[in-house]
């Protein structure tokens, strides 16, 4: 699946747990069906799957990788791990003031695959107060 499909497919899961409508959203999505599955849904729901695209679109972890900008928008690189354990990453677009509508910018089709390394560290944290 390309990147776009991966996300599509984690909206669709989440719709799916959201409003328990599981019905609408097989266990067997493959990239031949994933966009016409999508497109199914984005097009006969009352508005209920934007639920879903926001909670994705917010990402899971923010990556701090180089991301587009824009003068109107605030902008970062989020990602989030797909079901088989492969990352996708995207520009998240928020702030925009009254009348901004960053979720109308397109993101899903300039996501990108991610390639991950995790390590786990120890840290020592110490917090002081006066003694009395």
């Amino acid at each position: 699946m390309t990147p776009e499909q991966k996300i599509k497919h984690m909206i669709l899961a989440r719709y799916a747990d959201l409003y328990d409508c599981a019905p609408r959203v097989p266990e067997s999505v493959t990239a031949d069906n994933i966009d016409a599955l999508y497109t199914d849904v984005y097009g006969n729901d009352d508005g209920s799957i934007w639920d879903a695209i926001n909670e994705v679109r917010c990402g899971e972890v923010e990556t701090k990788l180089p991301c587009e900008w824009s003068r109107h928008y605030e902008s970062k690189a989020v990602a989030s791990r797909y079901f088989d354990g492969s990352w996708v990453g995207w520009t998240y677009w928020y702030g925009g003031g009254k009348h901004g509508e960053p979720e109308a910018v397109d993101w899903m089709d300039v996501a990108y695959a991610l390639s991950v390394t995790e390590e786990e560290k120890t840290v020592v944290v110490r917090t002081f107060a006066k003694a009395a």
